[in-house]
């Protein structure tokens, strides 16, 4: 407790503790944490006296005695609706087990038992898929015409990256309408180096031919790449150039290739030169918020979307005697145009709109149709 505590009365970002008396509750909660008998009770009353700074990137952790048994339950890759007589397919998530173009589940299909169990009504149909990930299951189906036929899959126990690439997918599709084909989409899932380069390829891809492109930042869960987005996006043209062949008289055509400079061959990294609008909301945190922050006070373009969750220190950490670990925070960061801490101090949207709880269920997404609608009016 007293390493612990000496740490962060060390290294804290704010040595004013965020207005707290550290000593005080040092004395507060250490009476307390000797009397813990068991070292997950030690743990939970640390991360009490933690709470009391109100700050993220903190905490302390360690491993607990106790074994559990996991149970993991195999994923289709569908979404489906109880009938009285099995489970009728209503959505069949891209590349999922229930996707393989030789056993494919179709949309209106119904399952009528796994592993020639039958899916009753009063039943619950995820119990005939425990324990069966990364297995062979065989599906007794009728299909939407009325045919039987028999299925076997071998489902996975994780569907998150799927249903995010579907998610995405998704996104870029209603970009495409709601822009008439104008603007490109790209989402950041989080500040590593390889979301780093897949924006880099889609930037390439997306971008291609379009005269604007939104970045989506939802649901990132920080990092450390914002820099590098900022030197892809900060680029501005000092010069153009004219090759050989182009025209056939210099002097007197120059000026027509104005836009033209070779990037490719110039920077270290792609680069964006056309208009862009950028999405963040409430599930943005740390270096997705700076990037927030970045983005709107350079004047790159306008941020839409909901206040991020406001959560930014540089964190590190320190291992303690009994084994456990203490993340400590021990940087702050301050919006450089008007010195507010991004700690609590959350990046606000030029244009803020929510999204409506079903907005996926509808098939809209109203904080994304917003951001294409402001670009739009911002295309010279």
């Amino acid at each position: 407790f007293d390493e612990a505590w000496s740490i962060l009365n060390d290294r804290f970002y704010d040595p004013n503790f965020h207005g707290k008396d550290w000593e005080k509750l040092k004395q507060t909660y250490k009476p307390w944490a000797l009397s813990a008998s068991t070292s997950q009770d030690y743990r939970y009353i640390m991360n009490w006296m933690l709470g009391q700074l109100n700050a993220s990137h903190m905490g302390v952790y360690g491993s607990d005695p106790e074994k559990t048994q996991r149970e993991r339950t195999a994923r289709l890759g569908v979404e489906v609706k109880p009938l009285s007589k099995g489970v009728e397919v209503m959505h069949v998530v891209a590349n999922s087990a229930a996707y393989r173009q030789k056993n494919k589940l179709e949309v209106g299909d119904v399952i009528l038992a796994v592993n020639g169990k039958k899916v009753e009504s009063n039943g619950n149909f995820y119990e005939l898929l425990e324990g069966e990930a990364d297995s062979e299951i065989w599906l007794t189906v009728k299909s939407a015409e009325g045919a039987d036929k028999d299925i076997i899959v071998r489902p996975s126990g994780s569907m998150g990256m799927l249903l995010y690439e579907e998610w995405v997918a998704e996104r870029k599709r209603l970009v495409e309408e709601y822009s008439k084909g104008k603007l490109g989409y790209i989402h950041i899932r989080g500040m590593d180096m390889q979301s780093f380069e897949r924006f880099e390829r889609e930037l390439m891809a997306s971008g291609y031919g379009k005269e604007g492109i939104v970045i989506d930042v939802r649901y990132n869960g920080g990092g450390w790449t914002t820099d590098y987005l900022m030197a892809v996006l900060n680029v501005q043209q000092h010069a153009y150039t004219v090759p050989r062949g182009a025209t056939d008289n210099l002097e007197k055509n120059h000026t027509k290739f104005k836009d033209y400079y070779p990037y490719s061959e110039r920077l270290p990294l792609s680069a964006w030169t056309k208009p862009s609008v950028a999405l963040c909301n409430e599930s943005s945190y740390s270096n997705a918020e700076i990037f927030s922050h970045a983005y709107k006070n350079l004047g790159i373009g306008t941020l839409v979307g909901e206040p991020t969750f406001g959560a930014v220190i540089s964190t590190g950490g320190a291992g303690l005697l009994d084994g456990s670990f203490i993340r400590v925070p021990f940087r702050g960061w301050y919006v450089k145009a008007d010195g507010m801490n991004m700690e609590n101090g959350p990046a606000v949207p030029d244009v803020i709109v929510p999204n409506s709880p079903d907005y996926k269920a509808k098939g809209v997404d109203e904080q994304l149709k917003k951001a294409v609608e402001v670009l739009l009016e911002e295309l010279p």
